[in-house]
């Protein structure tokens, strides 16, 4: 009898300890968490601090973290001097037709590799996969020139067109991973209802796979809005400029102006936040599919 009594006794204490050191490791993920977050986060503190501080507080030692006072005219004076507004709006209709494209015939590609069988499938697949591994500026010359026989130069066109042959690579490939994790019974059962495969496609397929859409989506909108190196070398009307260009602009003429520098960035990646958080649930629920099942 009593060495069942200290039999459960000790199980008790097994038991209370492995429940102490369970909590010892969840605050000390929890802490990491913490401290990681704020290290990401002080850069963008740091940006909306000195956005709002006079030029003259900026370089002060210690760094003053909060401004005092809050000069929320830089906002309005660092947006008078050029016209980021004009520069948001052509980067926003850039940013729309290109994930429209990219959605579009993407989708379409993925879904052939995916779904369909034919002769060299594989192989095609792989050459395409292949070609991930040339940088841009291997690329750059030869699509300057083409797009310059095309008379494309200074134009949206050479940022707009290639997104609606498929855009990038490893966008075809992350929905074909994604596409190839929905069940086939569901494509039987249609055909056998008379379904065609573009019917099965965009009725079936597109509709179960918006957490993939929208991951593809984010990742377009925010290679667009963070573009520098394309609209530099195809644009040369200041009208026609997009926002990357014109914060450079804005630097290389005010670049003592730290102020007024850091509020118009601040407007500028105002837009590439708002859009993560929209479309945060589907954005992680697709990239945790899309990088598990297929």
């Amino acid at each position: 009898m009593a060495v069942s009594v200290q039999d459960s006794a000790l199980q008790t204490t097994g038991k209370g300890s492995t429940h102490l050191v369970a909590r010892a490791e969840r605050l000390l993920t929890l802490l990491v968490l913490v401290l990681m977050t704020i290290v990401l986060l002080a850069p963008l503190a740091w940006l909306v601090s000195t956005a709002l501080k006079e030029q003259s507080q900026i370089f002060e030692y210690p760094p003053q973290w909060i401004p005092n006072p809050f000069v929320w005219s830089n906002f309005r004076e660092s947006t008078t001097v050029y016209p980021f507004g004009r520069y948001a709006a052509n980067t926003l209709i850039i940013a729309g037709l290109n994930i429209a494209g990219v959605l579009l015939t993407a989708s379409m590609a993925a879904y052939g590799f995916a779904r369909l069988r034919f002769p060299g499938r594989d192989l095609i697949f792989m050459i395409l996969l292949s070609t991930l591994m040339l940088p841009f500026t291997v690329l750059m010359i030869p699509r300057f020139i083409v797009f310059r026989e095309l008379e494309w130069i200074d134009t949206w066109l050479p940022l707009i067109v290639p997104n609606w042959f498929g855009g990038s690579v490893f966008f075809i490939f992350l929905l074909r991973q994604f596409f190839r994790s929905i069940p086939r019974d569901l494509s039987d059962a249609a055909k056998l209802d008379g379904a065609s495969e573009f019917r099965i496609f965009w009725q079936i397929v597109l509709p179960l796979s918006k957490p993939a859409l929208a991951v593809v989506a984010v990742f377009v909108f925010l290679d667009t809005w963070n573009d520098f190196l394309a609209p530099l070398i195809y644009i040369t009307s200041p009208e026609k400029y997009t926002v990357s260009l014109g914060l450079s602009l804005f630097q290389g003429n005010f670049s003592s102006q730290y102020a007024y520098l850091m509020a118009a960035s601040t407007m500028m990646i105002l837009p590439t936040i708002a859009v993560f958080i929209a479309a945060q649930r589907y954005f992680v629920h697709g990239v945790v599919l899309t990088g598990v099942k297929g």
